[in-house]
Order: C-alpha cells, then sequence, then structure tokens
C-alpha cells in the first residue's frame, strides 16, 4: 500500500470512511452509520482509525461495557452502562490493502494502556470470521459460558467466541 499509516484519534468526519472499510471487513455482520457515530460519542478516547493518504484504512472502537455480555449487533446501545466493568473493543478492522502491516498490536497495546489508566481492568471483544487464534496473539482469552456461547452464535455465527484479556 502506497504511503504510510499512523493511528489516529476518530473524527466525525471519518465515519464515512469506517462505514467503508466496515462492509470490507464484516460483510456478514453490517452495522449502520449510526452505531458508528453512536459510539464515537460515547466514547471518543477509545476511538481510532488508521490515517492514510487514500483516507481511511482501519479503525478501532471500544467503550465501557458490562462483563460477559455484548452489545447486540447494529443496535444503538444509548448511553455506557453504570454496571460498566470493562473496556469492550467493539471492532478492530482493516482494509484489505492494509491487513498483514503490523498495524493491530499497536493500536490494541495503545487502547490497554488507556484503558489501565483509566482504571479499567480488562479488555474484552467477541471474535469473530474464526478470529479467535488471532486476538490469542494479541493476549485475549476464551471465556467458557455455554450461555454467552449460545446467544453469540445466534448473532454472529457459530464461530463468534467471547474473549477477555486481563490489563
Amino acid at each position: 500500500m502506497p504511503g504510510r499509516l499512523t493511528w489516529r484519534p476518530m473524527a466525525q468526519g471519518d465515519l464515512d470512511g469506517v462505514v467503508a472499510v466496515a462492509r470490507l471487513a464484516f460483510p456478514d455482520h453490517p452495522e449502520d452509520r449510526a452505531c458508528f457515530a453512536e459510539r464515537l460519542d460515547l466514547n471518543p478516547s477509545g476511538c481510532f482509525v488508521l490515517d492514510g493518504i487514500d483516507g481511511v484504512r482501519g479503525y478501532l472502537i471500544a467503550y465501557p461495557w458490562t462483563d460477559a455480555s455484548a452489545p447486540a449487533l447494529n443496535t444503538l446501545i444509548g448511553a455506557v452502562p453504570a454496571d460498566a466493568a470493562t473496556m469492550y473493543l467493539h471492532d478492530l478492522a482493516l482494509h484489505p490493502d492494509a491487513r498483514g502491516g503490523g498495524h493491530a498490536r499497536p493500536i490494541v497495546e495503545r487502547l490497554a494502556e488507556r484503558a489501565a489508566a483509566d482504571g479499567w481492568p480488562s479488555l474484552s471483544l467477541v471474535a469473530v470470521n474464526d478470529a479467535a487464534p488471532f486476538w490469542g496473539r494479541l493476549g485475549f482469552q476464551p471465556v467458557d459460558d455455554p450461555a454467552m456461547a449460545d446467544k453469540l452464535a445466534a448473532a454472529y455465527g457459530a464461530d463468534a467466541r467471547y474473549m477477555v484479556r486481563p490489563i
């Protein structure tokens, strides 16, 4: 990919690029622009874009959430839950041209550092598209909860895994 790619805080003007990358990365799990905009409004310090001369080439969105749960796909959440206990990594997606360049680890580590500084004890996420091994290499471990697994399978597919990384 031509040009240098760098992570920076997400801005409202990036949302069209975020949606475009999301459509490429998660064609089976589409989310509306409003979902991304809401997450940015709720927790701007957990939202980043991978920026290059061709525009947005990736993004990460994270916000405080409750343990052992995941927000429903493509829904507005309204507010950060009062009983939030983890920093939930909603999405990390890279444009196909940006994959394999070592861009994921630096932003996940940056998120972990920020979450720790803010007092969150863990990062959590739902791994989809057979991505559990990828997340495992970044320190996330699957949580064995049959009830949660059934919910995730219904919403995200049989390969979905709830994973946590203590920080």
